[in-house]
């Protein structure tokens, strides 16, 4: 019987521990400002090896569009400096991305000192799966989401335009859609964060599942063009996302009882 109860009183000592040990303000500000320095210094560490090969990540990225303009038709610069600034700006936006795994490690060094053993088991699941589901957004849009819309906007390309996209505004084009699915995928997270701290609950979510379903169409609206297939590729799979969250949410919360107490009274 003590083999079982064990965990259970290491977790209240443990979270007695955390709300007796809290640092001054000062201590969180040196700590908060040494993690965005590590952060910082890893974009940096990580931009100049990208940027060596920003051209061909730039091939990369224009594809989906090289591949459905009109025969005889290239991007340009429109732009003096944009020859320059458009890789530079390229490799920026790739750092932080490849960046991410050490930016929300640095995040969770920095919250994980005063948080609950609970919330600690919670905690890196949902951080490995929020890395994943961001690069498996950007990767849908890329694959899946691209082809389509550019196919879209070369076929509706009035007679006599010539279709020749700037490179500039191509890639504020694309970092735009990619930031966009990729949060658009940590809807599972949203929805089992929700859950977990006891703002709403699985049942009330699925209560309101018409009013997700026609908010997951109306960013789908507002984020690609305007066709209706485009739309659904990303209207169909945030709800999709939304209904996976809930069924985690009931599973993994449907044994879990209430926060254990801190109280001096529940250990001893």
């Amino acid at each position: 019987m003590a083999r079982f109860l064990k965990p259970k009183v290491d977790a209240q000592i443990h979270d007695q521990r955390v709300d007796e040990e809290g640092q001054p303000f000062i201590e969180h500000l040196l700590e908060l400002r040494s993690r965005l320095l590590r952060g910082t210094l890893s974009i940096f560490v990580l931009f100049f090896p990208i940027y060596y090969f920003a051209n061909d990540i730039y091939r990369f990225v224009a594809a989906p569009l090289i591949r459905n303009l009109p025969n005889g038709s290239n991007m340009i610069a429109i732009g003096v400096a944009s020859p320059f600034v458009t890789p530079l700006k390229l490799a920026m936006y790739t750092s932080v991305v490849a960046a991410m795994p050490i930016l929300l490690h640095q995040a969770w060094a920095f919250v994980s000192p005063g948080l609950y053993l609970r919330e600690k088991r919670f905690a890196v699941p949902l951080l490995v799966s929020s890395i994943l589901l961001f690069y498996l957004g950007m990767s849908f849009a890329y694959f899946l989401v691209f082809p389509v819309v550019f196919k879209f906007l070369a076929s509706i390309t009035p007679i006599g335009i010539t279709m020749a996209t700037d490179i500039n505004q191509y890639l504020d084009f694309v970092i735009g859609m990619f930031f966009a699915f990729g949060l658009a995928f940590e809807v599972p997270v949203a929805v089992f964060l929700l859950a977990a701290t006891g703002i709403t609950t699985p049942q009330a979510m699925i209560a309101k599942r018409p009013y997700v379903i026609v908010g997951c169409f109306v960013v789908g609206m507002v984020l690609t063009p305007p066709d209706v297939f485009s739309q659904c590729l990303l209207s169909l799979p945030m709800w999709g996302l939304f209904e996976l969250g809930v069924l985690f949410s009931r599973l993994a919360l449907r044994n879990q009882g209430p926060a254990p107490s801190t109280d001096v009274e529940a250990t001893s």
